[in-house]
């Protein structure tokens, strides 16, 4: 089974202290207990047992330091075969705790990604005593728009700088070692990334920006008032400054739909425990077809949001300046899996129903966190404008490649900290087809055909010039896109994971109807020629209905699962 359980956690690693930090941070969870952990959620208690838990394991430490920087320490590296994991399971507990680590590793990327050698082994020390970190990029008027930023750096005749200006939606701003923020240099303009320290009396913590989700965590604004910044706090200038923000979110997204499958995992459980034990009209709920099938959906829907992001890791860890398709994969784990988590939880929530509001439950948590990973590092929106840049290149002009193995081996995946950017047009992905060689199953059968129906729309139906330029046009017409890359790396780790067949075939079934609706909706909610409508109108199929496979899938699968795992208060 894919799916994390802490009661039978048998995730492979490369090397045993990675193992020990994981079982580590389980154990801390579990021994805490869901009634305290809801009960700090309720009261929104600071997490400062977490963080004292982190200091004294050096978690972050080990999983968030270059070994270039790790004075040593074995097992010290950015590796993102672990990274990605570390999101799971601490969105499996509580997101406001994710949250801590996330905006750590933010803060840290552009320290990374800079220039500063000193800035770089400061971190270093800070990380070992247990620091965290954060990241001031947005603003209150402006959002994540750098070309607005009004943070500004303004010499003060000596070589140094004073620095002025808020930043706002900063998590850890209230207690960051160092806050990474991005500004300008008045007078010139240049873009600059520098570091704070929240302890400086120049630095001032305006405010906690309460919200309704990840209540423990401090989401702060604060404000510079002529903080003195020296050369040893500049990270950046100029291009590598724009470039490191970009950068950083680069990897910062991914991280959202790891989160998601944490969130839905420990839904699932507490869901499908609830409906096993109890009885309606003489019936387990369990019983009721519609509830199996609901789950069977769920189920299917969280392992492929799982096999797309684990995968999704290997080509970031295998990325270089010459294969960065990681460009496109990262986006559509942000977008595709994080939008898929609202829809398992809420598959589950049919089933589990009033019970998912009660105080006391993981679930009531799962309900309101779900929803804040597709509007965090940029909108679908935002996303998709992305995702639909690389369309072209994907459908017509394929480049070889070797193909990239499941990437679970120990490594410093350095690249990151210093990814080419821009040229768009110049990255190249092999055929998409290959994925499917060998492969026949009735399901992966018709999505192909729709597959190839939308790539003959491109070629002898593509959208005008008009049509280009109407962003929802376009934004809609991505959803089908984002499927196909969706299901090629689903595919791809099925064969890695040697996926049941049952399963996979109830994956694609999903794939099938979800491409139908958006082909659909590009039929209800556009104007379209005559040609693209009947395309459209003929990419909408439905699934091979096989009551036999969902059956199987439910007993074999899903119920199986019942009372393996239940958070103990």
């Amino acid at each position: 089974m894919l799916l994390l359980n802490p009661n039978n956690y048998h995730r492979e690693h490369a090397d045993a202290q990675s193992r020990q930090l994981v079982e580590k941070t389980i154990a801390f969870f579990e021994n805490k207990g869901l009634r305290r952990i809801k009960e700090d959620d309720q009261s929104m208690v600071w997490y400062e047992d977490f963080l004292q838990f982190i200091k004294e394991e050096g978690v972050f430490a080990d999983l968030l330091t270059p070994a270039a920087y790790g004075e040593g320490r074995p097992g010290r590296r950015w590796d993102m075969w672990r990274i990605s994991e570390f999101n799971e399971i601490l969105a499996f507990y509580g997101l406001c705790y994710w949250y801590a680590w996330q905006v750590t590793i933010l803060g840290l990327g552009p320290i990374w990604m800079g220039d500063n050698e000193e800035a770089k082994r400061r971190t270093a020390r800070l990380l070992a005593n247990g620091g965290v970190f954060a990241f001031g990029l947005s603003e209150r008027a402006h959002g994540a728009d750098l070309y607005s930023t009004e943070m500004t750096l303004t010499a003060a005749g000596d070589g140094s700088w004073l620095a002025n200006g808020s930043k706002y939606y900063i998590g850890n701003g209230n207690c960051a070692a160092l806050v990474s923020t991005f500004g300008r240099i008045a007078g010139t303009g240049e873009y600059v990334f520098f570091v704070v320290d929240p302890q400086e009396p120049q630095y001032e913590c305006v405010k906690k920006i309460d919200t309704s989700g990840v209540r423990q965590a401090y989401v702060a604004e604060y404000a510079l008032h002529d903080y003195p910044v020296s050369e040893t706090d500049i990270l950046s200038r100029g291009e590598l400054a724009w470039n490191s923000s970009l950068n950083t979110i680069n990897v910062g997204k991914f991280e959202l739909g790891c989160a998601s499958i944490g969130i839905c995992t420990h839904a699932l459980y507490e869901a499908l425990n609830h409906a096993a034990g109890r009885n309606l009209y003489g019936r387990a709920v369990t019983d009721f077809p519609h509830v199996r099938r609901l789950f069977a959906e769920a189920y299917a829907r969280l392992t492929a949001m799982k096999l797309f992001a684990m995968r999704a890791a290997d080509y970031m860890r295998a990325a270089g300046d010459d294969d960065r398709r990681y460009l496109l994969f990262n986006p559509v784990v942000k977008m595709k899996v994080t939008g898929q988590g609202e829809k398992v939880v809420a598959l589950l929530h049919e089933v589990i129903a009033a019970r998912g509001f009660e105080q006391d439950t993981y679930f009531e948590m799962a309900l309101r966190d779900i929803g804040m990973l597709p509007k965090l590092e940029g909108t679908e929106h935002v996303n998709m404008a992305l995702i639909i840049k690389f369309v072209k290149n994907y459908f017509f002009d394929p480049q070889d490649y070797p193909s990239v193995p499941r990437r679970a081996e120990a490594g410093d995946d350095g690249y990151l900290f210093r990814q080419k950017t821009g040229g768009l047009a110049q990255v190249r992905f092999p055929d998409y087809r290959l994925a499917y060689d060998g492969i026949e199953s009735p399901n992966i059968a018709v999505f192909r055909e729709q597959v190839e129906l939308f790539r003959r729309l491109l070629l002898k139906a593509p959208p005008s010039p008009e049509q280009v330029g109407n962003i929802d046009y376009m934004l809609a017409a991505g959803q089908l896109f984002t499927l196909v890359v969706y299901a090629q790396l689903i595919l791809e780790n099925a064969r890695i994971h040697r996926l049941d067949v049952d399963l996979r075939e109830q994956i694609f079934a999903f794939l099938i109807s979800d491409f139908s609706t958006f082909a659909l909706q590009m039929i209800l909610n556009h104007e379209n020629t005559a040609e693209q409508e009947a395309i459209y109108s003929s990419m909408m199929k439905k699934p091979a209905m096989n009551t036999a496979v969902t059956a199987r899938v439910w007993a074999d699968q899903v119920y199986v699962l019942r009372d393996c795992y239940t958070m103990q208060d």
